[in-house]
């Protein structure tokens, strides 16, 4: 008998909830011609803005131009030192190196996977002008002492809100806290467009003009012709934008079936030998990964293959380990090392039933030797 396959995602069942908005916005995009920027770009800007709650939203080419676009509007870079977390994806170091400053890695909490005020205090110097935030998972640290970590270091903090889409601290919206939020609309993410896209959201009217004028060649805001400021080209195009209008306000609904799946995740594995990573109380989380740890990863993995359930690791081979960044290593960083080996990402999206959430947790189980399997 064939096993009952359970996809990690399901991109497809999104874009049917949005497939003729998007068709329709498409064939007037079509008519109109205005592919870069216009109206459909701006209207984005402002819905995002505003879902945020935050006055700007400045749309750029991905998340990645990002976090580089708004560390030079911030005009750091050559001889600053910007602090990251080491336990995430390897844009956030790369658009440190990219802006011309220096990443250093931080450790993060054995029960979150996410930054510490105590990992911020650890790695500031004389040369620290920023920390770095990545809401890794969708899901926020404890905002509160990070940014008065930050303020006691004189540091600027930015929101690598790449997956948190939705998330909130203490009912704030992911990206509103920090003096910048950057996030990622690649396709996988919880707002994705149909290819990349990104935006960084900001309650500085000067940074967002800044950013602005950086991702259009560095272009004057009233003109043309005339560049201010060495640049680079990272526009959202209109196409994307269609995509994201479409979506935003199905967000909500997406990001509250996300947070139920990994409820009954929680509830399904907490007493046994792997469990969801810890949300930090305050936190909102948006659950873009689900993500567990167990010592036996690779077998379980394997196991789970077997069953017909479709996992990833978010991520196994951490930043300082790669290759060109194992040269910013100063400090020892125990907990990044350990649960690199552990960290299991389950499948979660927004169209996921319970059948296929009790398939994952029997499946797990049974790989841990716990139990039988229910007859569901």
């Amino acid at each position: 008998m064939l096993t009952e396959r359970v996809p990690f995602t399901d991109l497809a069942a999104m874009t049917r909830d949005v497939r003729a908005t998007v068709e329709q916005a498409w064939a007037n995009l079509l008519d109109s011609s205005g592919f870069v920027g216009g109206e459909e770009v701006e209207r984005f800007e402002r819905n995002w803005a505003s879902y945020c709650g935050v006055p700007y939203a400045v749309s750029v080419g991905n998340g990645t131009d990002a976090l580089q676009l708004a560390l030079m509007a911030l005009h750091i870079g050559a001889g600053d030192e910007v602090i990251v977390p080491a336990n995430t994806f390897v844009a956030t170091a790369e658009a440190v190196i990219l802006a011309g400053a220096t990443p250093v890695f931080a450790d993060v909490s054995p029960a979150t996977l996410l930054l510490t005020a105590a990992g911020i205090e650890a790695a500031v110097t004389a040369r620290t002008a920023a920390v770095i935030v990545v809401h890794l998972y969708g899901q926020l640290p404890d905002m509160d002492a990070l940014t008065a970590s930050a303020d006691r270091a004189g540091i600027v903090l930015i929101e690598d809100a790449a997956q948190a889409h939705g998330a909130q601290w203490r009912g704030r919206p992911a990206g509103s806290i920090g003096r910048a939020g950057c996030f990622s609309f690649y396709p996988a993410k919880n707002l994705g467009a149909f290819g990349d896209g990104g935006a960084v959201v900001t309650a500085d009217a000067e940074l967002a003009d800044r950013i602005a004028s950086l991702r259009d060649h560095g272009r004057g805001l009233d003109s043309h012709y005339e560049h201010r400021f060495v640049g680079t080209n990272s526009r959202l195009d209109a196409m994307q934008a269609v995509v994201l209008n479409a979506k935003l306000p199905r967000l909500d609904a997406w990001t509250r079936a996300r947070r139920s799946i990994a409820a009954r995740y929680r509830a399904a594995l907490g007493g046994g030998p792997c469990r969801l990573v810890a949300e930090e109380p305050g936190s909102g989380g948006a659950y873009h990964l689900a993500v567990i740890r167990t010592p036996d990863r690779d077998r379980v993995q394997r196991e789970l293959a077997a069953a017909g359930v479709e996992t990833r690791i978010h991520y196994p081979i951490p930043c300082h380990r790669q290759a060109p960044y194992q040269r910013f290593l100063r400090n020892r960083l125990p907990v990044v090392e350990e649960s690199a080996g552990e960290i299991l990402s389950l499948p979660i999206f927004p169209h996921m039933n319970d059948h296929l959430v009790t398939r994952v947790c029997d499946a797990i189980t049974v790989a841990l030797g716990a139990r039988e399997p229910s007859l569901q």
